[in-house]
């Protein structure tokens, strides 16, 4: 049955498969950026002192730029809306041990999936809205500015004039 696209917000993904790392390594990197702006994701996985950090931020910067390139999204309004891990399959060698025996070595592989989604950028916050005009108490409260630095200047010429009384006697 096919999915209605419509609903679903403007993104991009990114897939790296057969990655020579274990799931539950990468897990602990994708958990860090999960849900954070994608240029912050990408900062942070830059300075992860974790090794699937490097694998992590390559498939975000593919999201990233398949999502400029792709679907003409604007890179600073990204979200990493999803990034999960799945086991990838294992491949089996043999290490020789003492008396002839022989212990099996498990070299795990992972898929690594991110995906991006545009979100609306922030409005930037107004300080004066028409509500805080119409009250009083804001009008009242704007004279006590000029009055406090009234006296803020004459401390201060209280304070230097003892200086310039001390440099008229030498």
């Amino acid at each position: 049955m096919p999915t209605n696209d419509a609903q679903a917000a403007p993104g991009a993904r990114a897939v790296a498969r057969h990655v020579r790392l274990s799931a539950s390594k990468a897990r602990r990197v994708v958990n860090l950026v999960r849900g954070l702006p994608a240029k912050e994701a990408l900062t942070v996985l830059q300075f992860a002192p974790q090794a699937a950090s490097e694998p992590v931020y390559k498939v975000l910067a593919s999201a990233i730029a398949n999502a400029e390139n792709n679907e003409r999204l604007d890179p600073d309004a990204l979200l990493v809306s999803a990034a999960y891990v799945d086991e990838g399959p294992t491949l089996k060698r043999f290490r020789p041990r003492a008396q002839g025996r022989a212990y099996r070595i498990r070299k795990r592989t992972c898929h690594i999936t991110v995906e991006v989604e545009a979100v609306a950028p922030k409005a930037p916050v107004r300080k004066a809205t028409a509500a805080a005009k119409a009250t009083p108490a804001k009008a009242e409260a704007a004279p006590a500015a000029p009055a406090k630095a009234a006296k803020a200047t004459k401390a201060k010429k209280a304070a230097d004039a003892p200086v310039a009384e001390q440099e008229e006697t030498n």
